[in-house]
C-alpha cells in the first residue's frame, strides 16, 4: 500500500509510507495537510489488507489492483475507492497560504466541490460568496472570520454542518447546525424523558454503555430498548462497543423469557457509528434484506454526479433473535446513525412501526475538513439512498403514527404519548395473533 492515493469523491489524498498513514484535504485549488495521522497495526493479510489506527479508531486498506484500492472504517458502512497517484500532487508539496482571503475561499470550495444538498435547501452558493466575500480584509480577525462562516452556515439548517476553533491542538466546537423548529438536547429534557419512560416499566430499567444503552419490560411481555447512543459504549475499540452491545442485546432477547413485541426507542439518539446500528438490525431478523444504497459526490464542477451505489444489507447474526413486531421511537433529535439505523429498518419483514416525529434528516457521514491552523469545518458529502432512489435528508424520516415528543406538556406531565402509543399497537398485535391462532386462521 506504499505510496500516494486519491479517493472518488471525499476530496482526500492520502500517503502511505513506512508504516504511517496521512491524509490531505484537496480542492480544486488548495491543499492543506488533513487530521488523520494514522500508525500502521500489525503485518498485512494474505490479501494486502493492511490496518491502521489513530487512537481507539480504525481503517483499512485492501489492494484491488496494481494501482486501486478500498479503504474501510471500522464502525463505518461502505468504503472508499482509491486510485494510485505517481506523486504527490504540486499543491500539496508546497504550504498553503493561511490569509483571511485564502481560508475563506478554502471554505467555500470545499463546500461547493463536496455539499450534495444546495438545490434540495434553496440556497445560490454562488450569491452567498459574492455577498460574504466582501466582508473579508487582509485585516479580519480569526473571530471575525469564524463569525463570517457561521453566517454561511447557519441557514443550511444542516445538523450536519459545524464549526470548530483549534485550541492547543484539539478541536473545540463554535457551531453545529440544526433543522429549524428541531428539539435541543438539554440535560432538563433528557432527565424527564426519562423519567416519563420508566415510569411505564415494569421494573427497574437494566442500563449499560454507561448508561447509553437500557433495557427494560413493559406490561404485557413487551420488551423495552433504549438506545440513546450509537458511540462511546466503551473506551476501547470498535470490536469492544459491538461486545457492549450484544450485552444488552443479550439481555433483551437472550433470556427465557421472550419479549411478545419490542419498542426500541431512538428519541434520545444523536448518531454515532452506522455499523452498531446495523449489529442491532441483524438481531431483529432471520433473513437478509437491503437496508440502504450510499452514494459520494463524485465530480467537484457537477453536483449531480455521485459515484456508482454502493448496496449495504442487513444480514441475521449468530445471537439470539427476535422476528416479532416492533415499533421505533423516533424524535427530531433523532440523527445521523439514529436515522440511518431507523431506515435500515424500514426494510424489515414483518413491518416496523415508526412512532413519534420525524427525524433531524441528516444520514450521510461526516467530512472533517482542515480550514487553517485555526478552523475546522464538518459537511455531508453523500446520500443514503430507499429502494427507489429517494433520501429523507432535510425533513427526515417520517413516523407511521405521529404523536407528541418531548412537548412542554408531555415534560411537565412526566407523560410519553409515543411510549403509550408503542405499548397500544403491540397490546393489540398481541391480540389479534392469539385470536388468528384460536379459530385457526392464517395470513
Amino acid at each position: 500500500m506504499t505510496g500516494i492515493w486519491r479517493t472518488d469523491g471525499y476530496g482526500l489524498v492520502i500517503a502511505v509510507s513506512g508504516g504511517r498513514l496521512t491524509t490531505y484535504d484537496v480542492t480544486g485549488h488548495s491543499c492543506v495537510p488533513g487530521w488523520i495521522t494514522a500508525t500502521q497495526s500489525g503485518t498485512p493479510g494474505p490479501d494486502g489488507t493492511t490496518r491502521y489506527t489513530v487512537g481507539t479508531n480504525a481503517l483499512t486498506l485492501t489492494p484491488a489492483g496494481r494501482n486501486r484500492a478500498v479503504e474501510r472504517e471500522e464502525g463505518g458502512v461502505g468504503s472508499k475507492t482509491l486510485d494510485r497517484l505517481d506523486a504527490l500532487p504540486a499543491l500539496c508539496a508546497r504550504p498553503a497560504p493561511n490569509d483571511p482571503l485564502a481560508v475563506f475561499d478554502r471554505f467555500w470550495e470545499t463546500f461547493e466541490e463536496n455539499y450534495p444538498f444546495f438545490a434540495a435547501k434553496g440556497i445560490d452558493w454562488h450569491a452567498v460568496r459574492d455577498e460574504q466575500r466582501r466582508r473579508i480584509t487582509p485585516t479580519t480577525t480569526v473571530e471575525e472570520l469564524q463569525n463570517v462562516l457561521i453566517d454561511m452556515l447557519r441557514p443550511l439548517g444542516d445538523a450536519h454542518t459545524g464549526l470548530a476553533r483549534v485550541v492547543d491542538g484539539a478541536p473545540k466546537p463554535v457551531f453545529g447546525g440544526r433543522r429549524p423548529g428541531s428539539t435541543v438536547r438539554t440535560d432538563e429534557l433528557k432527565a424527564r424523558a426519562l423519567q416519563a419512560s420508566a415510569a411505564q416499566l415494569t421494573g427497574p430499567e437494566q442500563t449499560f454503555a454507561g448508561g447509553r444503552l437500557g433495557v427494560g419490560r413493559l406490561p404485557g411481555g413487551i420488551g423495552y430498548f433504549r438506545v440513546s447512543s450509537f458511540d462511546d459504549y466503551t473506551g476501547g475499540d470498535y470490536r469492544s462497543q459491538v461486545a457492549e452491545l450484544d450485552r444488552a442485546l443479550d439481555a433483551l432477547l437472550a433470556g427465557p423469557d421472550r419479549p411478545t413485541g419490542l419498542v426500541v426507542d431512538v428519541r434520545l439518539n444523536g448518531g454515532g457509528s452506522d455499523a452498531l446500528g446495523l449489529h442491532i438490525a441483524a438481531r431483529l431478523t432471520d433473513r437478509p434484506y437491503l437496508a440502504y444504497r450510499k452514494v459520494a459526490r463524485d465530480d467537484p464542477a457537477d453536483p449531480t454526479v455521485f459515484t456508482r451505489p454502493e448496496p449495504v444489507t442487513v444480514r441475521p447474526s449468530a445471537g439470539a433473535h427476535f422476528t416479532g413486531p416492533v415499533t421505533i421511537l423516533t424524535s427530531s433529535i433523532s440523527a445521523s446513525a439514529a436515522e440511518t439505523f431507523t431506515q435500515a429498518m424500514t426494510g424489515r419483514s414483518p413491518r416496523v412501526l415508526r412512532i413519534g416525529e420525524n427525524t433531524q434528516g441528516v444520514f450521510s457521514d461526516v467530512l472533517i475538513k482542515t480550514l487553517s491552523p485555526e478552523l475546522m469545518v464538518v459537511l455531508p458529502n453523500e446520500k443514503y439512498l430507499t429502494r427507489s432512489g429517494s433520501t429523507f435528508d432535510g425533513p427526515g424520516i417520517p413516523p407511521n403514527l405521529r404523536t407528541p415528543v418531548f412537548t412542554p406538556g408531555e415534560l411537565a406531565a412526566l407523560r410519553d404519548s409515543a411510549l403509550s402509543t408503542a405499548r397500544r399497537v403491540l397490546a393489540e398485535d398481541a391480540r389479534g395473533e392469539q385470536g388468528g391462532q384460536s379459530d385457526g386462521s392464517e395470513e
